[in-house]
Parts: C-alpha cells; structure tokens; sequence
C-alpha cells in the first residue's frame, strides 16, 4: 500500500512498503525519469524586446543584458488554463526592479513565482517586452522552438523552454519486515514540484504514463492479461500467520506473560 507521510502545494513525502526484492529500485528510479522528463507543463517560448535584435545586445538604463534576461524568463513558472497559446507583456518605467509579478496576461495565465528577479530599470528608463507561453513537455531548446516557428520576425528571440513542472524528485530503498521475512523493499518518494500540480497528481500522472506504455508488452499474449500478479492464496497468508511471533500478536501483558 501507499501511504502519504506529508503534502502541500509543492512538496510531497509517500511511502509504498511492501514490495518484492528489487521492485523498490524499479519503480522508484522509472517513477523518478518520467516526472522528470514527461509531465506537461507550461513555459515561455520567445520573447521580444524593444530597441534588441539579437540576444547579445543591452537595452539602455536596464542592468542586466539581454542573455541575462533571457536566463530569467527562463524560470518563470508558468500555469495556462487554456490550451492556446498566450502573450504575455511586461512595461514598465523605472526606477524598479522588475519581478515575475510583473507578467501581465489574459486570466488563463497564472504566474507561480511572482518573486523572480528578472532585471533593474534605471530612474527614467523603460523596459518592454512581449513574450509567448505554450504547454508542452520536458525540455525543448530555442532551436527547436525556432524551428518550429519559421515565419519568426525579426527581433524575435527563442529561448530554451523547460516545461515540466517538477523541480526535483528523490527516492529511497530500504528493507522492511513481512512476518518473519525481512528482505521486502520500501520505497520512499519525495517530489517537489512548481506549484502548477499537486505531488499527489504527478504521482499518479507518472503511473499512468508507465502503466500505458508497459500495456504494449502484457498485449503480446491473451494469457498475460488473464494472469493473477500479487494475489495471496488464502492457504498462504494462514502460513503467514501461523508464523507470527508472540511479540507481533498485540497481546495484552498477561496475555504475553502467559504465552511466553
């Protein structure tokens, strides 16, 4: 079974005991490259800024330089409740520092770490920029992206965009007691995510992900499909209480003061 030690918004700690010999290392580390890898998120795609054409530039009165910029929009944690494609604007005029919170967009978009620093605008200077959001998965360059999109004008910059919308995932394998049996597996899972899905939700998304592409081997023969994995004869699990010791009955003192 599944057992949900701590949750919230961002950060998730579940514990799954107990598995066969080697099944915890199994489904941690795959678990663990499809929330990396497969998840759907949402990201920025392109920007473009006034007065730049090409990511080597500076704008006047702002701090950073372009590239700089650029690595920063690359962190902004995006939600989109709309499958198109969105704009997003920032203009302002200094002096300020320019954040994530900034981001003005339709409803549909949700900016999940309004705090980021993106750059300085110096006392008179304005800064300007119109970015483009989409969903999609993983990690896709700004060479695909401008690939994509080959009618891109000029001053249009693509950049990399890292959709998914798990930030980090470790697991853990330990040894956990069945009866008299000690060499079960326990696996403990713990996912920190963006704030765009729960851990709870990546989780099961994950699962799914993994019991849809394991379907493709089961249908290679009608005799898999039928087959019962993991189910307990009722002869078996009597053995397994037989051997319980008297430590593991939950006895009342005079009951285990007797028996021993």
């Amino acid at each position: 079974k599944i057992q949900k030690i701590e949750e919230s918004e961002n950060y998730g700690k579940f514990v799954v005991e107990p598995l066969e010999r080697g099944y915890g290392t199994t489904l941690g580390n795959s678990l663990r490259r499809i929330l990396l890898s497969s998840l759907p998120g949402a990201a920025i795609t392109d920007v473009q800024l006034d007065g730049v054409l090409h990511e080597f530039s500076s704008i006047d009165g702002v701090l950073e330089d372009v590239t700089t910029i650029i690595l920063n929009l690359k962190k902004v944690a995006l939600k989109l409740n709309s499958e198109d494609v969105q704009t997003l604007e920032i203009d302002v005029t200094g002096p300020m520092e320019v954040t994530a919170g900034d981001i003005q967009g339709s409803s549909d978009v949700e900016v999940l770490n309004p705090d980021l620093y993106i750059c300085t605008v110096a006392d008179g200077a304005s800064f300007h920029a119109r970015m483009t959001a989409n969903k999609g998965r993983g990690y896709v360059s700004a060479t695909e992206n401008k690939a994509k999109n080959e009618d891109m004008p000029i001053g249009v910059l693509a950049i990399d965009s890292i959709y998914t919308p798990i930030e980090r995932v470790n697991y853990q394998v330990e040894k956990t007691r069945v009866g008299q049996k000690n060499d079960f597996d326990k696996l403990t899972l713990d996912v920190w995510t963006n704030g765009s899905i729960t851990p709870s939700e990546a989780i099961s998304l994950s699962a799914k992900i993994l019991t849809e592409h394991l379907t493709l081997f089961v249908d290679l023969t009608d005799e898999a499909k039928n087959a019962e994995i993991m189910v307990e004869k009722e002869e078996t699990h009597k053995e397994k209480m037989l051997e319980m010791t008297i430590e593991e009955l939950d006895l009342s003192v005079r009951s285990y003061n007797c028996l021993k």
